[in-house]
């Protein structure tokens, strides 16, 4: 039970209120005790006139003792003095025991007006009083960009409610992030506005208020703009007040970077933004970023900035490298405030399907003047192949060629490169190689440069008189040396099967010449030794030894060698085999997955048994059913617990994990038990949106949101506390838990201030507490018009809509509520838009027309007939974009029932999701008409018996998760379209390709089939044929092919008896179908006709025939050639010609073993029509082919010989004759059969006296008898050959004419 406490002010100036008890008895106290005062100092007056009356007689010297006039005076003088002294004394004393009696009244009278006052607290917690300004705004004057704070102190009883208002219009911090801040300490209660603008100029005021009135204090906030600054100012700059350092900034981290995926190569921004009090352009925030612990510093590859409100680190270009934990720790002056969040890097696409990933951490380690050993760290194998050996490359600082380094790939993670060129910088990079090819390189290392490490060793530096430095090199002391001291320590520093290094320490004395080394090897115990290095001038003291035998012992030693000479043999080293140490290190112990958030996993596995020299672990996942595992991390981690991010919430993932070291990965772990990616078990966050719906004097109804987080569980129970606003004792409201998300509270005092906090449990337990409540007035509703409607939600949030939803208010007013209007603001923005004119009956609304990616808030506003009521408590922000992964909701049939279905698959569910579907967004719940099924992320709204009163809006909620819903609108088209394929599967139909046909096959069988779409290997068919079924048997086989889908039935002998209707009956499963052909009359007469000529060329084909018969052919020569081809022929075989049954015999006699006979007709013309046959025959049988020259086949062999003799036609050619002028045209074979026409000046020319047309086998000709000037002119000669015209001209006029004019009279 927590203590009574008395506030402030109820203990001081208690004095102000005349009425009290404690004022009077304490005036009276004061007045009793100054009384007491006065009569004491009057009893000193009289006790001091007694003294001096009861004084003795002055006192009289005897004569004895008379003394001298000067004696007397000095006498006198001293006692005087004396006197005076002794009265000071007893003065002094009796003020200080005056001033000791005061003070001890004055003691006793504050001690028993303590006591007084004590005895009567309760009487002064009960006395009301309206609030009072103690200490009253202020008015301030500030420059533009600085912070300003208004301060007050007022008191009251009960304890007044303080609100800031500018202008008239109340402040809203979140309105403007950062910009104000409310505070009450003690007291005390501040605005504080942490970058001033002109705009910020206004009249401020806080107004105070409790139930016993209102009272208000105002001041100016004047902010100016330093006189010529106006152009500092659009720069960003502030002048300069006070020196502010960024430590003493106080820092409030808002928006933190998430977890983020990479790609190489790839770039990537951290950004957390930030609220930066005083926000001063000039005085960032001091902010760091580390990697894995791991200061990081601006370079081309890491770019940081702080400012505009935000700490952005940029990686322009992602390496696995860069994969780790970030944090971001900014210094404030409470102490840091930071944010980590982990970076993952994945490979980029393998230049081969198959190639591993990169290598990665590449670094140069015991850098010598001509030797670096490089070391890397091992990529990841998931599911490719394993890594057989790494390529070393090297660069020169500021060159882009790279050169190999080893000639074949080197099987651990490093690398001795040796012959580098001292005092040149190099990069290194690193590629790995398995059996599918090469990998990309790594990222390059740092630049390294090739300096004698033993150089600097050699210097000594001496200080004279505390301040000068004097170098001093080990040559100097060493004296004059020519020959060098021989080397020391020769041992291999690195050892594994592929090469050894050798090392040693340089000699001492070493002289000044240039120093090289000569190394030797012998096996061990022979002494035979043998040089190494006898083409390669070794200037370091490391050497890489790689032709060594397996399973040999061998010892080195080394010579130094000058210009001088060589020295003496180092000492043998230790005896030394090439051989891996080490080895991969053994498997991880058992790996456990555990939950974590609703998309990552926890994963801790038992560390190896064999570490051998640990790099770290690679994780790697699967989801479960699958065989194909996926890398968790792409860098080796080092801990043995890691955070698995970007699983698919509400999937199930097996992981395992793999040891990392220099010889690379070990064997993979047992597999964890399967997991499903859900949130860990924990309370329910805070409750928020608390808000009043109704209020009648005595009780008060409140309504609240639900936990943003569920913990995991189910929130199956609510608890509510309540205080008076002037108290800090809060009562439990219910001790049963509430599981609706509103309340009533009764037994309340009327225009009392309460507040009220609300928390949410689970299976887990009880949640913390939401923040209290704004101080709510308990008194009775009597407005006309609606309250408050509550609970606003959002659904379907796209990137340009959403569905607003809300609840009816609890408070109707006067009247029913008759609809609702909707206010829609941008986030930050106080200027509310009404989306609707007309108030809506329902309570839910589409909202379009939204900027993506944009933020926004609502308002809903009850109406009645009475007017518009309170507007809503303002909704959460919304951003208007889809979750990632957003599906919709399908509409379909089921194949195998024929259900009318509406499903829809979330993209993220956990263990406390439920899929809530609605009609027209009111919940469905228990409905004859539909049914609900869900199976792992799907849901599914199954129709029990579709038919128009389904028609609607349908939308699902998946509750506990990030707002995964959706909609869709059954429109009646769409119904009945999905009835008819219900109707298809729940009575289906064997689908056909084709349905029944016939064919004529050779042999004049006749095949009847038809073609399903698809058919199982248990479909069951029949034949009918004329109302009769007919089975597989003699002179019909019937026969199906379920690949192909085809049924058929040939029959052998087609009759007339065959005449009739045929029937193919389906049934296939559950589905059935028929096909039918009727084959009567003309129809059947047709395929009767075709199978008898089927049948007759069957049994013809049985002795020699002709497979091909007679047909013409034009040789290039204009002669036709009667062709066939002939088959199944022996060499008894006889062929003849005959026309019009007189037999012709050629020439060369046919062959007819060649299977093609021919018979020329040279010189073909109108005689040689008529009908030519040609016989075949021997002991099997006899066929003849007939071919009837005349009519259109005449014409067509005519046309045949135009073409070639017109294609080969020459020009035309004049001749003279004693008759005239004849123009003639050669060409391979003239027939006047051919169509041939001669024109004069585009006229065609008939045969006459005066025009001769004729012509020979060789050429056609035109003669002019007896020509005159009328013959002048453009002659031409067209060949058709009935698809090309061919044409050949000449000019017989001017000179042709005159010339051949003259040669025809010269004739005549």
């Amino acid at each position: 039970m927590a203590s009574k406490v008395i506030p402030w002010y109820k203990k001081k100036h208690v004095s102000q209120v005349k009425t009290d008890y404690a004022y009077h008895h304490t005036q009276s106290v004061v007045k009793h005790q100054t009384e007491r005062k006065s009569s004491s100092k009057s009893l000193s007056q009289v006790q001091a006139q007694a003294t001096e009356a009861m004084a003795e007689p002055t006192y009289t010297i005897p004569a004895f003792r008379q003394r001298t006039a000067e004696g007397t005076e000095e006498y006198q003088r001293v006692s005087t003095n004396v006197g005076k002294g002794l009265t000071v004394i007893q003065e002094e004393l009796h003020r200080m025991r005056i001033a000791t009696k005061a003070k001890v009244d004055s003691l006793a009278i504050q001690r028993e007006a303590k006591d007084m006052m004590a005895k009567r607290p309760v009487i002064l917690d009960d006395i009301p009083k309206m609030p009072d300004f103690l200490i009253a705004l202020r008015p301030h004057t500030v420059w533009e960009k600085t912070p300003v704070k208004l301060f007050c102190t007022v008191q009251g009883n009960p304890r007044p409610i303080v609100k800031w208002y500018k202008g008239g219009v109340p402040v809203d911090p979140l309105s403007a992030p950062g910009k104000y801040k409310i505070e009450n300490k003690y007291g005390v209660h501040s605005l504080i506005i942490s970058r001033c603008v002109v705009s910020d100029t206004a009249e401020y005021s806080a107004v105070a208020t409790n139930p016993h009135g209102t009272a208000s204090s105002k001041a100016m906030v004047a902010v100016k703009r330093p006189a010529g600054a106006g152009e500092l100012c659009h720069l960003g700059l502030v002048p300069h007040l006070t020196e502010i350092h960024a430590s003493k900034l106080e820092v409030t981290l808002l928006n933190h970077f998430p977890v983020s995926f990479g790609v190489e190569d790839g770039s990537i921004s951290l950004v957390c933004s930030m609220v930066v009090v005083p926000d001063l352009p000039n005085v960032p925030p001091l902010a760091q970023w580390y990697r894995d612990d791991k200061l990081l510093k601006p370079s081309n590859l890491v770019q940081m900035s702080v400012g505009g409100g935000a700490a952005r680190l940029t990686l322009p270009q992602l390496a696995k490298d860069d994969e780790g934990l970030y944090t971001l720790r900014i210094f404030t002056k409470d102490g840091t405030a930071e944010h980590s969040a982990y970076l993952f890097v994945s490979d980029a696409a393998p230049s081969k399907p198959g190639a591993p990933g990169a290598p990665m951490s590449v670094k140069a380690y015991d850098i010598n003047s001509d030797y670096v050993l490089v070391a890397w760290k091992p990529p990841n194998t998931v599911n490719e192949a394993a890594i057989t050996g790494y390529f070393v490359d090297r660069c020169e600082a500021g060159k882009d060629t790279w050169v190999q380094c080893n000639d074949s790939p080197v099987k651990v993670c490093k690398y001795p490169v040796h012959g580098l060129s001292v005092g040149h910088s190099y990069h290194f990079r690193v590629r790995a190689v398995n059996s599918a090819g090469i990998s990309r390189p790594s990222r390059m290392s740092d630049k390294v440069t090739a300096l004698d490490a033993a150089e600097s060793e050699r210097l000594q530096v001496i200080k004279i008189e505390g301040k000068y430095d004097i170098v001093i090199k080990d040559d100097d002391l060493e004296g004059y040396v020519t020959l060098p001291g021989e080397p020391t320590d020769v041992h291999a520093s690195e050892v594994f099967k592929s090469y050894l290094v050798l090392s040693w320490k340089p000699p001492s004395p070493r002289g000044r010449a240039p120093l090289w080394y000569v190394i030797e090897k012998c096996l061990a115990g022979t002494g035979a030794w043998q040089r190494l290095n006898t083409a390669v001038k070794l200037c370091s003291p490391r050497y890489p030894v790689y032709d060594l035998q397996d399973e040999q012992m061998y010892q080195f030693r080394v010579y130094s060698v000058n210009m001088y000479g060589c020295s003496e043999a180092s000492a043998p080293s230790e005896p030394v085999q090439k051989v891996d140490k080490d080895g991969v290190p053994s498997a991880p112990g058992k790996v456990a997955a555990t939950r974590n958030t609703k998309s990552s996993v926890f994963v801790q596995w038992e560390a190896p048994k064999a570490l051998k020299n640990l790099m770290g672990y690679y994780i790697d996942g699967r989801v479960a059913g699958s065989k194909d595992w996926f890398p968790c991390n792409h860098k080796p981690f080092k801990h043995n617990r890691f955070v698995v991010h970007g699983l698919i919430p509400g999937e199930t993932y097996t992981f395992r994990v793999q040891a990392v070291n220099v010889f690379g990965l070990s064997d993979e772990s047992q597999e964890s038990s399967p997991i499903a990616v859900e949130p860990a078990l924990a309370t329910p966050s805070a409750p928020y949106g608390i808000t009043l719906l109704d209020s009648d004097g005595s009780s008060m109804t409140v309504a609240w949101k639900s936990p943003k987080h569920c913990g995991g569980s189910k929130v199956n129970a609510y608890y509510i506390d309540k205080r008076n606003a002037d108290t800090l004792m809060w009562k439990e409201v219910n001790l049963q838990a509430v599981t609706e998300r509103i309340c009533t509270i009764d037994s309340l005092t009327e225009g009392t201030f309460y507040e009220f906090k609300v928390q949410a449990a689970n299976m887990a337990g009880v949640g913390v507490p939401s923040a209290p409540s704004a101080p709510m007035k308990c008194e009775a509703w009597t407005m006309e018009e609606p309250g408050p409607a509550y609970d606003l939600s959002f659904s379907e949030v796209r990137s340009h809509s959403l569905v607003l939803l809300w609840k009816a208010p609890i408070y109707t007013g006067a009247g029913a509520v008759t609809g609702y209007l909707v206010d829609m603001a941008k986030k930050g923005s106080s200027e509310f838009v009404t989306l609707n004119q007309e108030a809506v009956s329902h309570r839910y609304l589409q909202v379009s027309g939204l900027e993506e990616g944009e933020s926004y808030v609502f308002r809903v506003r009850a109406a009645n007939a009475k007017g518009v009521g309170k507007p809503s408590q303002v909704s959460e922000p919304v951003c208007a974009r889809a979750l990632p992964g957003t599906q919709e909701i399908v509409a379909g049939v089921d194949e195998e029932t024929g259900d009318v279905f509406l499903s829809l698959e979330a993209c993220e569910v956990c263990d406390t999701s439920k899929f809530v579907w609605s009609k027209n967004y009111k919940p469905i719940g228990d409905c004859p008409r539909v049914a609900v099924t869900t199976k792992g992320r799907t849901s599914r709204l199954t129709f029990t018996n579709p038919d128009k009163d389904d028609l609607g809006k349908y939308s699902v909620v998946v509750t506990d998760t990030d707002g995964v819903s959706s909609s869709h609108t059954l429109t009646e088209d769409a119904l009945n379209t999905m009835l008819e394929l219900s109707y298809a599967i729940r009575h289906p139909v064997v689908p056909l390709k084709h349905g029944l046909n016939y064919e004529i096959l050779e042999k004049g069988h006749v095949r009847f089939w038809l073609q399903a779409v698809k058919l199982s290997p248990s479909v069951s068919y029949r034949f009918i044929v004329n109302d009769k079924e007919v089975t597989s048997g003699e002179g019909h086989k019937i026969s199906h092919d379920v690949a192909s889908g085809i049924i058929q039935m040939t029959v052998d002998l087609f009759t007339r008896a065959n005449e009739g209707t045929y029937t193919v009956q389906i049934t296939d499963g559950k589905a059935k179908t028929q096909s039918s052909l009727v084959l009567v009359g003309d129809v059947f007469k047709a395929a009767l006709k075709e199978a008898e000529f089927q049948r007759k060329e069957h049994i013809r084909k049985q002795g020699p025939h002709f497979s091909e018969y007679l047909y013409f052919t034009v040789t290039e020569e204009c002669t036709v050639m009667l062709a066939c081809k002939v088959a199944n022929v022996k060499k008894e075989t006889t062929f003849h010609w005959y026309r019009e049954d007189d037999e012709i015999v050629p020439e060369t006699p046919p062959n007819v073993m060649s299977g093609a006979c021919a018979l020329p007709i040279p010189l073909f013309s109108r005689k040689d029509q008529g009908i030519f046959k040609a016989t075949l025959s021997d002991d099997r049988g006899k066929d003849t082919s007939v071919f009837d020259i005349s009519g259109q086949v005449f014409d067509d062999i005519i046309n045949a010989i135009a073409k070639i003799a017109g294609s080969s036609a020459s020009d035309l050619v004049l001749q003279c004759t004693p008759e005239g002028i004849r123009l003639q045209c050669y060409m391979n074979y003239y027939t006047e059969e051919m169509k041939t026409v001669w024109k004069h000046k585009e006229s065609k020319i008939a045969s006459s006296e005066k025009m001769r047309i004729g012509g020979t086998a060789e050429m056609a000709w035109m003669q002019i008898c007896d020509p005159s000037d009328k013959e002048k002119g453009h002659y031409s000669i067209e060949i058709s050959d009935g698809e090309k015209t061919h044409t050949r001209t000449f000019d017989l006029s001017g000179q042709a004419y005159t010339d051949a004019y003259e040669e025809y009279l010269r004739l005549k």
